[in-house]
């Protein structure tokens, strides 16, 4: 399966905004951005020319795809499912993007990034409604619950997840229970709701091309 391997640092350099990809790393003095808030390469601090209409829409489509950890051939997929269902394309897309069971996992605070929480899921320490589940881009839907495995709840990845998750922003739509290691989706978030600093219309107009 593809995935990024280069140093995620420095796609939050290039988005000018921390895009929260290294857990408790971007919450000190050694995040990327607090110590080089400028684009990576040799021109990175060079004099910025006029950026065209189309460059706008492409950076806030890269944002959101590497937020979320997707490749663009994923990022497309859920685009053409926001097209099709009968929501606002723009919300949409945010509402399955939410949805994915990584997203989940780390939103609860049972991971200390969406890419952990992709690994871990990959490693089978996840269930949704008392069945395993490995697949990190699952959909979860309202009302599923979300627990770590019996045999993995000692592991000391989720405390520290836990302790991490106290400075995260948090979300009304999901219940968590800390003490059984485990989450409820209590309903699918609205956009409103959703803490996410980007305008997905800008990337229903690149789309839309």
């Amino acid at each position: 399966m593809a995935r990024y391997t280069n140093p995620v640092c420095r796609l939050c350099r290039r988005e000018g905004t921390k895009l929260f990809l290294k857990g408790e790393r971007c919450f000190t003095d050694k995040c990327a951005i607090e110590r080089r808030n400028y684009a990576p390469g040799q021109h990175g601090q060079g004099r910025r020319r006029k950026i065209s209409e189309y460059a706008v829409q492409l950076r806030e489509k890269q944002r959101l795809k590497r937020m979320y950890g997707l490749l663009e051939k994923q990022f497309k997929r859920y685009f053409t499912m926001a097209e099709k269902s009968r929501d606002v394309t723009g919300e949409a897309l945010l509402t399955f993007l939410e949805r994915r069971l990584d997203n989940m996992v780390y939103r609860l605070g049972l991971a200390g990034s969406r890419a952990q929480a992709r690994q871990l899921i990959r490693h089978g320490h996840f269930a949704v409604n008392g069945g395993k589940v490995n697949i990190p881009s699952y959909l979860t839907s309202e009302g599923d619950e979300i627990s770590v495995v019996e045999k993995s709840k000692g592991k000391q990845v989720f405390a520290e997840a836990l302790g991490l998750a106290q400075r995260h922003e948090t979300v009304s739509w999901l219940e968590l229970n800390a003490d059984a290691l485990s989450g409820k989706v209590v309903r699918i978030p609205v956009r409103e709701e959703l803490p996410l600093a980007v305008n997905e219309r800008l990337v229903v107009e690149l789309y839309s091309k």
